[in-house]
């Protein structure tokens, strides 16, 4: 159901080469760009996320509540997604690890403007 979430951005070159180095490790790149806005996706038919300088021309401010949720294949991936989002200067929100009882292992973190995202998968219980 979702075609894409966009972030908005206060320095829309550092937030690229964030996300340039970010999501090539889940197999995504871009796939559209204007001066204003860049897209991400692992193709252009599946799901992406944007990043964006606000059209209004405000600021852009980080949403109370709001999170995008990136969905992996294992653990392992979550956790080298999360720790290169670490190594490009994202701040824990939650380190990668089991979440109550039900499968679902996660890792949270803020990017460079304060948005905060999560990598996920769910894993089966033995």
């Amino acid at each position: 159901m979702i075609g894409y979430v966009t972030l908005g951005t206060n320095n829309k070159k550092n937030a690229e080469k964030f996300y340039d180095e970010l999501l090539k490790e889940i197999g995504g790149g871009r796939f559209m760009e204007t001066e204003q806005f860049t897209a991400y996706a692992s193709s252009p038919g599946k799901p992406g996320i944007g990043i964006t300088i606000p059209f209004d021309g405000k600021p852009a401010t980080v949403g109370n509540g709001t999170m995008v949720a990136l969905q992996v294949d294992n653990p392992e991936t979550v956790n080298s997604f999360y720790n290169k989002a670490i190594s490009l200067g994202a701040k824990d929100e939650g380190k990668p690890g089991p979440r109550g009882d039900s499968g679902f292992y996660a890792g949270y973190f803020r990017d460079l403007d304060g948005n905060k995202l999560n990598v996920f998968c769910f894993v089966s219980k033995k």
